[in-house]
């Protein structure tokens, strides 16, 4: 009788063992405080068809704030702690994560060096030489705050692809609009030739900063700009659906540029690998919290190519991440690059860094490389042990397009020079205010 009630016990563990193993787990942050309250990302299992990721929508009450159906498959929603539990029993959902609140990688500082920097094997140079392809052919989807399409330094070269968050074409926040100049425009861009995609992630209205700077050592510090992840990952969704479309505009090859970042998420990882493995160079940021940038996604993602930030005299920025995930550094410190209003100004951060390099990965694509193993050659052509203040554990490689200030090719080829400017310039104002509304930033006393 004993051991007829211990079989049972035994049996009736294994079955709540089995049903427990069964839930799908609910992945919390690393910080919590950001969370956003009630609202959840659902990623179902892969190979789960798009007809039971659209039922599974309907057995919530709220109509879903996103549908995924490319780079991840499941849905972002506002849910009751109920309906987290009974997904949690849905035979294909895999893991479920609660939305976050994200930041602009960005900190405000001067002047145009970065071109001449990745173009000459010693810092002071005045000279961006470049071969004359100058990424003819490629394209980069810039995920961000949109773009300023009609900018007349992007010569008509820049289009909107996406918005998800309003039916304004426009960059309400500057953001965008600056790194996709150093990516691909006329006077500061990387790769002059290139299209470039915009996709909206973020905008003005509703969304607030971290924190209120109440000086300008504040300013200098750090400027963010929050926005829910959830809506990023629908923006790396689309990508992954629309790069397809867009093979006749691309024949060189597709870029994606990540200048934003969130602490670490499976789910964020995920969609990141996913643009890697449809055959896209993803550039990521590392981020500006002066830590490990595996704490943080995109970056930490394996499919990412990321990226840390320099200054003037080659030392490591102040405020860039930095640990084993990052891959490569680049000028990310007082860059001066396109703004809204036709205007240009200079701001810093490992969010100047990325498109540095995404601009590097059009303009050799544009020469004929793949995105498979793209990043490992802009790491085996970077400038080796040239930086200062490289943490153990972090590879000291500045990024670099090999050309050392030549302005004369071989074979018949034919490079650029361009003079760096020096021309004065202002701040960004890219703080958004409580309000929604934009402020320029306080002037040094």
């Amino acid at each position: 009788m004993r051991a007829y009630a211990v079989l049972a016990m035994l049996t009736a563990a294994s079955a709540l063992k089995h049903r427990l193993a069964a839930l799908a787990p609910v992945i919390l942050p690393r910080d919590e405080t950001r969370v956003i309250e009630s609202k959840y990302i659902v990623k179902m299992k892969d190979g789960t068809s798009p007809d039971i990721v659209k039922r599974a929508a309907l057995e919530i009450s709220s109509p879903p704030d996103h549908i995924y159906t490319d780079a991840i498959k499941g849905l972002a929603a506002t849910l009751s702690l109920q309906e987290v539990e009974k997904l949690q029993h849905h035979p294909n959902v895999d893991y479920i994560e609660p939305d976050t609140s994200g930041q602009l990688l960005s900190v405000q500082r001067d002047a145009t060096w970065g071109l001449a920097r990745i173009s000459n094997t010693k810092p002071g140079s005045s000279v961006y030489s470049y071969d004359d392809s100058a990424g003819e052919g490629a394209c980069v989807y810039i995920i961000d705050s949109g773009i300023e399409t009609s900018h007349e330094d992007f010569e008509g070269r820049a289009t909107f692809a996406a918005n998800l968050v309003d039916t304004n074409n426009t960059d309400e926040k500057g953001h965008g609009t600056h790194v996709a100049g150093t990516v691909g425009s006329k006077t500061y861009g990387v790769a002059k030739k290139a299209k470039l995609f915009a996709v909206k992630v973020t905008s003005r209205q509703g969304e607030t900063p971290m924190y209120t700077p109440t000086s300008f050592a504040e300013c200098l510090r750090v400027s963010v700009l929050t926005y829910g992840r959830s809506r990023v990952i629908g923006g790396m969704d689309f990508v992954v659906k629309d790069a397809p479309t867009k093979k006749d505009k691309c024949p060189s090859g597709i870029v994606v540029n990540m200048s934003l970042g969130y602490p670490y998420s499976k789910v964020l990882n995920h969609a990141a690998n996913s643009i890697a493995r449809a055959g896209l160079f993803l550039v990521a940021a590392a981020g500006n919290s002066a830590e490990d940038a595996t704490h943080y996604s995109p970056p930490s993602a394996e499919g990412a190519c990321t990226v840390g930030a320099t200054g003037k005299n080659d030392t490591i920025a102040a405020v860039s991440n930095f640990g084993p995930a990052v891959d490569v550094f680049a000028p990310g410190q007082e860059i001066v690059s396109t703004y809204p209003g036709g205007r240009h100004c200079w701001d810093s951060g490992t969010s100047m860094a990325a498109p540095h390099v995404a601009g590097l990965a059009a303009y050799l694509m544009g020469k004929g490389h793949k995105a498979d193993g793209l990043c490992r050659y802009i790491a085996s052509t970077a400038l080796e042990g040239v930086i200062h203040g490289v943490p153990n554990g972090t590879v000291n490689l500045l990024a670099n397009n090999g050309h050392n200030g030549q302005t004369k090719g071989t074979a018949g080829r034919f490079f650029h020079g361009q003079q760096a400017r020096s021309e004065t310039v202002g701040l960004c104002p890219t703080l958004v205010f409580q309000d929604g509304s934009f402020g320029d930033q306080p002037k040094p006393q």
